[in-house]
């Protein structure tokens, strides 16, 4: 079976073309690598062992989707492919709108015009915007904060939407939290910007001596601590999440719902505290506001993700922060200051 993989170079999409690979399908990437790096693709070739049929195309640009489905004889897909910056997307609402969503409508309407109808889409926790009944299920009542999250929302009803005009769909809408960590290899990681968005990318940088400290959004939240608490999970398992969700749309019609997460809760000054704990590395910090449409506490409860689909995260904190200090050790020369403990 051929999978095109929208997004396939990027931090989630490239883990899930290994797994992809591994599994034994052929994998079709497309990708515009605005938020991605080209190299990837020679890293997936070391890592598979396989040449990986990859488009650089935007979404956008509907007559060039269309060719790489005239080519290409494809029986589902993964669709990463889209913007993801909370704080741009409060600053970019009408860009984010229009990248997401005409981006997603565009490769339906192809997918439909090549009788391909099966989807795994990569939503997103922010879809439960500030619910507070904690641990989040998929029954939870829905709602957005920001942009970015309100794109998400209206994608999953978009999904909805189509099977009801036509119960031939099959999709999986996976609302995963927050991806963590990288390959084994440490060949293929997060690779954000300038200045990344993420809370982990940026601790590596701030431990690698590329940036000066780490900028914590606000420690006045109803918190242990009063920094925010997420879920995070290591991008491996999340990629493994992907392919029991592609089992199931590839023998079932319908729209499926997933949480795919830990299930645990962790605080930023958690996630320092544990990253100086297995990598020996100072981390320096100063608190600032809050972020713009961020919630105070956000994790999964993931119990019909392992009754339905057999999947359950089994790397835990010290090994997703382990792997993502691996990644950015190879990013480049690191001036790494020696630990310091906190008084």
């Amino acid at each position: 079976m051929a999978i095109l993989v929208t997004g396939g170079a990027g931090f989630i999409g490239s883990h899930t073309v290994v797994q992809l690979i591994q599994s034994g399908f052929d994998v079709v990437i497309l990708d515009n690598f605005l938020n991605s790096d080209p190299e990837v693709l020679n890293q997936l070739h070391t890592i598979t062992g396989k040449e990986i049929k990859s488009y650089n195309i935007n979404l956008l640009d509907k007559e060039k989707v269309q060719e790489v489905f005239c080519e290409n004889s494809i029986d589902a897909v993964i669709h990463f492919a889209g913007l993801k910056a909370v704080g741009e997307s409060v600053a970019k609402p009408l860009h984010y709108y229009h990248n997401n969503i005409t981006s997603t409508l565009i490769l339906c309407e192809v997918m439909k015009d090549h009788g391909v109808k099966k989807i795994v889409f990569s939503s997103s926790a922010t879809v439960y915007g500030a619910a507070n009944k904690i641990p989040l299920t998929e029954d939870t009542p829905l709602g957005a904060t920001n942009p970015y999250g309100w794109t998400k929302l209206m994608l999953e009803q978009i999904f909805k939407d189509l099977h009801t005009s036509d119960n031939e769909w099959s999709v999986a809408l996976l609302r995963y939290f927050n991806p963590v960590g990288a390959h084994t290899s440490g060949l293929i990681g997060e690779k954000p910007g300038e200045i990344p968005n993420n809370l982990t990318p940026y601790i590596t940088q701030v431990a690698a001596g590329k940036l000066d400290k780490l900028r914590v959004f606000g420690n006045d939240y109803d918190t242990k601590d009063g920094t925010g608490v997420r879920d995070y999970i290591h991008v491996e398992d999340l990629a493994i999440g992907h392919l029991r969700a592609l089992d199931r749309v590839l023998t079932n019609t319908g729209v499926d719902t997933y949480n795919l997460g830990t299930g645990k809760g962790f605080s930023v000054m958690d996630i320092i505290q544990t990253f100086e704990k297995v990598t020996g590395v100072y981390i320096p910090y100063e608190v600032i506001e809050r972020r713009p449409g961020d919630v105070a506490v956000s994790y999964a409860d993931t119990t019909k993700a392992k009754q339905e689909l057999r999947w359950v995260a089994e790397k835990g904190l010290e090994d997703m922060l382990r792997d993502a200090w691996k990644w950015e050790q190879k990013q480049g020369k690191c001036f790494v200051p020696h630990l310091v403990k906190r008084t």
